[in-house]
């Protein structure tokens, strides 16, 4: 049932993103550049790889050394945009339409994570991760990692049709006020230490 509701709400909704995906890829190509999309290899359902898509937001600025700088001197004001509206996401609705994510479970994260995680922490992989999750209505970014996982793992105990309609719900309203995008102080996500 799940994944029959992904695809509906994906295809009824095309009409709305699929023109703004076209838009959003140009003003990507003009403000940052190419490639207009980042892909990288996150964990799906089992820990499985798959290929995650999202629109560019960093620029490849580097340092005499040829090292990339920090973030922070990388996200130019449109990619802080993109981010801040989570219109950088939008591709990854290509992803829930292939069948590698949901609309709504836990975010997929990096590849590098997977060692890290305790035996609860690795539950979040019990399902298909997800476009938004509970942990993103419940702070997002500015959450510390520990409750990110004990969010998801309650999600994945707890998934049900009802709970990823109200997600979807409050998503639109968390991405409308911008809430919770950065930890405290940083550009983007913290790393996870384990």
């Amino acid at each position: 049932m799940k994944r029959l509701l992904d695809v509906a709400l994906v295809l009824a909704t095309s009409p709305l993103w699929a023109p703004l995906i076209i838009v959003l890829a140009v003003l990507v190509r003009v403000n940052l550049g190419s490639p207009v999309f980042f892909s990288q290899v996150r964990p799906g359902l089992g820990a499985r790889p798959f290929r995650l898509v999202k629109f560019r937001s960093m620029t490849d600025a580097r340092n005499a050394s040829g090292e990339l700088l920090p973030d922070s001197e990388r996200l130019p004001p449109f990619g802080q945009l993109l981010r801040s509206t989570s219109l950088d996401e939008l591709p990854e609705l290509l992803n829930v339409l292939k069948g590698d994510m949901s609309l709504v479970g836990p975010r997929p994260l990096l590849t590098e994570y997977l060692p890290l995680y305790s035996k609860e922490q690795a539950r979040r992989h019990e399902m298909r991760p997800g476009l938004t999750g509970w942990a993103q209505v419940n702070g997002r970014n500015a959450l510390a990692w520990e409750e990110k996982f004990k969010l998801d793992v309650w999600y994945v105990d707890n998934q049900s049709l009802l709970l990823d309609l109200r997600i979807l719900f409050l998503t639109l309203a968390k991405v409308l006020r911008r809430e919770g995008v950065n930890a405290d102080g940083s550009a983007t996500a913290e790393r996870f230490e384990g």
